[in-house]
């Protein structure tokens, strides 16, 4: 059974960093794509960042240089650390995770396994 857990969202002033960690039940190498994605009121689920099985890394234009996106397989966590962080990044952040070998896409459709999701608040 896959669980992914979120952790580590709060309330932040603008400029500050924030990270959030997720931890699955599966060793993280297991997976072939794992992702962050964000929801903000009103607006729909977009995608942050995408990881892959060999650390290749994607992020969404709005985010490049400010987020990083890693996962310790020794640990079976993934984690984006959010540095700068800006209003317009408050959301409800998710952790997705995809067994099945595919593009890692942006994409909700691209991720079978979900996490609750962190609220992260920056004012």
């Amino acid at each position: 059974h896959v669980q992914l857990v979120e952790s580590g969202g709060g309330s932040v002033q603008a400029g500050g960093p924030l990270r959030l960690s997720c931890a699955a039940s599966k060793p993280t190498y297991d997976y072939y794509c794992m992702a962050w994605f964000r929801q903000a009121p009103g607006k729909e689920r977009e995608g942050v960042a995408t990881i892959d099985s060999d650390d290749s890394t994607r992020y969404a234009d709005s985010v490049k240089v400010r987020f990083t996106i890693s996962k310790d397989n020794a640990k079976n966590t993934l984690y984006l650390q959010m540095n700068s962080l800006k209003p317009e990044d408050t959301a409800m952040y998710y952790c997705a995770a995809e067994l099945t070998p595919s593009a890692c896409l942006s994409a909700v459709p691209s991720y079978n396994y979900w996490g609750q999701g962190t609220q992260v608040t920056v004012s």
